[in-house]
């Protein structure tokens, strides 16, 4: 996939997403012959299939060409808040399976899912709270003293205020606040102003994708319904301090256009 040497301004500030097993699959030449910066999910595929030696063989390549790399940590039944010892053992064990890859891979950031879902947990809100807490503690501080960062990412939360308190009640380790635009839009019943007004001193990352708002759709950037406007004035507020930007196409063919948008926005 040819990118263009006219691209090259926005490719080198943006993260593009990408499982880490997907580098088997013929995409490490995508990514290096784009010089894309690859944010990889370590889901439990990638956690239990892989050696070290295949961990040590993907993130040298990167450093060599001087690429910026992040992490988005495992989601598919993560359950951080749980009340199930079981469930919570295991999904702490996921984290510290994808912490013990830091020093390999050295990420700039960790972007994880807090999985709260009001439909499930709004019943036990203040257990699952309790519990959650305690994961990303422990889970921000193991990250911290690695040397990265972790983001927290709104997925079905329809309210900054179901995910503040993780911030205000976790003022040490240093856990910033992921602004996923297309669950936002998709999920949310509050204004992109109101998430940035509530949550902008905690924001360290945005995810970036477009949809419908009927589904989490991850089309091209320009090809859904959402407004950026209030994201791009919020990146002018920042420019001494920007936050990490992670595209998230689900197709190759959605990355050009949502790179040509960016481009034209922030470029």
């Amino acid at each position: 996939m040819e990118l263009g040497e006219h691209l090259k301004p926005i490719i080198d500030k943006v993260q593009v997403n990408i499982p880490f097993g997907m580098f088997f699959d013929g995409y490490l030449e995508l990514f290096e012959k784009a010089g894309l910066n690859p944010e990889i999910c370590m889901d439990a595929d990638a956690l239990e299939r892989y050696s070290r030696a295949d961990y040590e063989k993907i993130a040298a390549i990167f450093k060599r060409n001087g690429r910026t790399i992040t992490f988005h940590g495992p989601f598919a039944d993560m359950v951080p808040g749980s009340q199930d010892p079981d469930f919570l053992a295991l999904t702490r064990k996921r984290l510290d399976q994808m912490i013990d890859l830091i020093e390999i891979f050295e990420p700039v950031t960790i972007v994880c899912h807090p999985g709260y879902d009001y439909r499930r947990h709004s019943y036990y809100r203040e257990a699952w709270l309790e519990s959650s807490l305690e994961t990303w503690r422990v889970a921000g501080e193991k990250i911290s003293q690695a040397g990265s960062r972790l983001m927290l990412e709104n997925v079905y939360e329809t309210d900054p205020s179901q995910m503040l308190p993780l911030f205000s009640e976790l003022a040490e380790p240093d856990i910033g606040f992921c602004f996923d635009v297309g669950h936002h839009f998709a999920f949310g019943k509050v204004p992109m102003d109101g998430w940035l007004d509530t949550l902008g001193p905690y924001l360290g990352q945005f995810h970036l994708h477009d949809n419908s708002g009927a589904d989490d759709e991850h089309r091209a950037l320009g090809h859904g319904s959402i407004g950026l406007e209030p994201l791009f004035n919020f990146l002018q507020g920042r420019t001494n301090n920007p936050p990490v930007l992670t595209l998230e196409p689900h197709r190759v063919e959605d990355l050009m256009p949502s790179l040509e948008y960016l481009q034209d926005k922030i470029g």
